[in-house]
C-alpha cells in the first residue's frame, strides 16, 4: 500500500532539539527515541536500510507510546546498557516505559521490547504504531489479528506485534491503543520487524528481557580505572551499539541531520568510516583489549587486504561500497536541514586512515591481539603509504585535495608505532620511511612561528594538528608539538571547547559549532605536557556537552548549548572513553 509521506497522527509528533533524544541500538540498526515517547528514527532491517520510523526528517513512520495527561518527561539509561527509561510524571502519577532492540540482535530481525510501568497511580497512555517503510512512502498494509496478536506489511518489511490485542486500526492504516495501566502494574509491547517472513512463534517478553539484559551484562567492560566510570561506561554501551555482529561500526545512527541550519552541511553517516573506527579501538586499548578493539582490528583487516592503496575512506557495515549521495525530494528534513541518502566518500581519498590503521594494529599488538592472520594487512597498509604518502588526499575534514600535513604526519605516527612492535629488521625500515616522510612535512608545512601549518599553500593552525605528538609522530616536548598547541589554544579554544580552524574572519561561534572531538583531542594534548588540572577542565567541559541521555553529536552550537549534527557520533564518544582512561594513569614515555 503505498501512501503520502504525510499522515495526520505524524503532524502531532515534530521533531525536538537534538539534546532530548535516546538513543536504542542492538549493533545491527539502531532508534531515536524522542520525550514524548515516539519512535522518530529507525532504518531497518540494518543500518543503511530505508527508514521505517522517519518523522525526524520529515517523514511519516512512527511508534509513540505517550501518557495522556499532561506531563512533563525525563530518562535513564540502565548503567551499562542501551535499555532506556522514558519517564513522565503527569497530572496524577508517575509513568515509565523500559525500552530497547532485544539483544544480542538477529540481523534481519529487530526486536523492539517496550514495557509501561505506573509507579505512582494509574498509567493512561495512547500507543500509535504506524509504520512506514521507504522513508514513509509505504504504509502497513495487510493488516490482520490473530490470538490478539497484529501482523502486517509495510512495503519489503514484515511485522509482527504482540501485547496490543485491542488496538484498532484508524482511517490512514494506523494501529492506535488506550493503554490503561492500575497503579504497580506493568504491561509489554513486543514489535518484531524483519525482511523475511515470520514463521515462527511470537517472541515472549519475558525471556527476550533477560536475555538483553545479560548480553549488554557481557558485552560492556566496568572500566572501573576511568575518571567519570559511568560516562566511560555509558561511550563504551554507545560504541557497542554501533558495532555490527561483522565487526563494522556506523559512524552515527542517522542521516540528514544538519552542522549548521540552512548551509547545506548534513550528511549520511550510517556507514562504517575507517579513521573512526581506529578512534574507537584505540580507546578502548588504553586500558585492556576489551572485544571492541578485535571487531575494529578484524573489518579494517579485510578492508585493506581487499583494497590496498585504494582503501575507501568508509564502506558499509557488510564490507560492502557507500551508494553515493541522493536526495529523497518528498521528505522536508530535519529543520534546517535537507535529506541527504548516501555519501560521496568513494570519491575521496584520505591519506590519515592508513596511519590510523598502523596506530590501531599497533595497539592491538602491544596487547597481543595481532594475529599472525593479520600481519599482511600491516604491510599492505605499510605499502599503501610508501606508494600514496606523496599524494594530496582530502584529508580528515574531508575538504580539498591537498598534501596536508595532518594527514602526513598521521602515516609518521602509525609507522613509529607499528615499528616499536616489529622485528628489528622491519622495525629499522618503517622508522627510516617514518623519518623521510617527517621531513618532508618540515619542509612545507612549518609555520614561519615554528608550529604545523595545515598544509603547505595554508598558514593556519588547525585542531587535528594536536593529535600527531599525542599519537608518537613526534615527541611532546619537541618545539614544534609545544608551538602548535600553544596555537590552538589561542587562536581555537575559546569557553573550554575547541573549534577546527577557522574559517574566515567571522567569529568562531558564527562559522560552526565547536568540535566535541577536538575539545577530547586538547584534554589529551594537555595531560600529555604534564598539566593535569586543565586537562581535566577540558574533559570535564567537553562530556558535559549533551543532553540528559547523555549522548554527543558531532558539534555544539556554544551560544545555543545544542547538539548539531548526526547522533549520536561514535568518534566523540571514543574520544570520551580515551579521555576517561588515559587521564587516569601515567602518560606513556616514548
Amino acid at each position: 500500500m503505498t501512501s503520502s509521506p504525510q499522515s495526520e497522527i505524524a503532524e502531532h509528533f515534530p521533531p525536538h532539539v537534538l539534546r532530548e533524544y535516546a538513543f536504542l541500538a542492538d549493533g545491527e540498526r539502531g532508534i531515536l527515541v524522542g520525550p514524548r515517547g515516539d519512535f522518530a528514527w529507525m532504518c531497518a532491517p540494518r543500518w543503511d536500510s530505508e527508514a521505517v520510523f522517519s518523522t525526524l526528517i520529515g517523514g511519516a513512520g512512527l511508534y509513540a507510546i505517550t501518557p495522556a495527561e499532561r506531563f512533563v518527561w525525563g530518562g535513564r539509561y540502565e548503567e551499562g546498557s542501551l535499555i532506556w527509561h522514558s519517564r513522565w510524571v503527569t497530572t496524577n502519577g508517575v509513568i515509565e516505559c523500559r525500552e530497547a532492540l532485544a539483544f544480542p540482535a538477529d540481523p534481519h530481525t529487530a526486536v523492539i521490547l517496550r514495557r509501561v510501568t505506573a509507579l505512582e497511580g494509574k498509567a493512561t497512555t495512547r500507543v500509535v504504531l504506524d509504520a512506514r517503510a521507504h522513508f514513509g512512502r509505504q504504509a502497513m498494509g495487510d493488516l490482520h489479528r490473530h490470538q490478539g496478536i497484529w501482523s502486517a506489511r509495510s512495503g519489503p518489511l514484515y511485522l509482527r506485534w504482540s501485547g496490543a490485542e485491542e488496538a484498532r486500526r484508524s482511517g490512514d492504516g494506523a494501529l492506535t491503543l488506550d493503554l490503561a495501566i492500575e497503579p504497580g502494574d506493568c504491561h509489554d509491547l513486543v514489535l518484531e520487524i524483519t525482511d523475511q517472513v515470520l514463521a515462527g512463534p511470537p517472541v515472549e517478553a519475558g525471556p527476550a528481557w533477560e536475555a538483553t539484559e545479560a548480553a549488554w551484562a557481557r558485552s560492556v567492560p566496568q572500566l572501573d580505572d576511568t575518571l567519570g566510570r559511568r560516562d566511560a561506561r555509558h561511550a563504551y554501551a554507545v560504541l557497542r551499539g554501533l558495532t555490527s555482529a561483522g565487526g563494522g561500526m556506523v559512524a552515527a545512527a542517522s542521516m540528514s541531520l544538519p552542522e549548521r541550519a540552512t548551509q547545506g552541511r548534513n550528511y549520511d553517516y550510517r556507514y562504517a568510516w575507517i579513521r573512526d573506527q581506529c578512534y574507537a579501538g584505540q580507546a578502548v586499548a588504553v586500558t585492556q583489549p576489551h572485544p571492541l578493539l578485535d571487531d575494529a582490528v578484524a573489518f579494517i583487516a579485510e578492508r585493506v587486504l581487499s583494497d590496498g592503496p585504494q582503501l575507501k575512506p568508509a564502506y558499509r557495515i557488510d564490507g560492502g561500497p557507500v551508494p553515493d549521495e541522493r536526495r529523497l525530494p518528498h521528505l522536508s528534513g530535519y529543520p534546517g536541514g535537507a535529506d541527504k541518502v548516501g555519501n560521496w566518500v568513494n570519491q575521496q581519498f584520505q591519506l590519515d586512515a592508513f596511519g590510523e590503521t598502523l596506530l590501531l594494529f599497533a595497539a592491538a599488538a602491544r596487547h597481543d591481539h595481532l594475529g599472525t592472520e593479520h600481519w599482511g594487512a600491516v604491510e599492505a597498509t605499510v605499502a599503501a603509504i610508501q606508494t600514496r604518502w606523496g599524494d594530496a588526499d582530502a584529508g580528515i575534514w574531508e575538504l580539498d585535495n591537498q598534501r596536508w600535513a595532518h594527514s602526513r604526519l598521521m602515516c609518521v605516527a602509525g609507522l613509529r608505532a607499528m615499528a616499536g612492535v616489529a622485528g628489528s629488521a622491519q622495525g629499522a625500515h618503517w622508522t627510516g620511511l617514518a623519518d623521510t616522510i617527517l621531513a618532508d612535512v618540515g619542509s612545507n608545512c612549518l609555520h614561519p612561528s615554528g608550529r604545523w601549518q595545515r598544509a603547505p599553500g595554508d598558514e593556519r593552525v588547525d585542531a587535528a594538528l594536536l593529535l600527531p605528538a599525542i599519537r608518537g609522530a613526534l615527541p611532546a616536548g619537541d618545539p614544534r608539538s609545544r608551538a602548535t598547541l600553544a596555537a590552538v589554544l589561542n587562536e581555537l579554544g575559546r569557553d573550554g571547547y575547541v573549534y577546527r580552524f577557522r574559517h574566515d574572519q567571522r567569529p568562531l561561534g558564527d562559522a560552526e559549532g565547536a568540535f566535541l572531538l577536538c575539545g577530547f583531542l586538547m584534554a589529551l594534548a594537555v595531560d600529555q605536557q604534564e598539566r593535569p588540572t586543565e586537562a581535566l577542565a577540558w574533559f570535564e567541559r567537553n562530556r558535559a556537552a549533551c543532553g540528559p541521555p547523555g549522548l554527543m553529536t558531532e558539534e555544539f552550537d556554544v551560544g545555543q548549548r545544542q547538539l548539531r549534527g548526526n547522533v549520536p557520533q561514535a568518534f566523540v564518544h571514543a574520544l570520551l572513553l580515551e579521555c576517561a582512561s588515559r587521564l587516569n594513569q601515567p602518560w606513556p614515555r616514548t
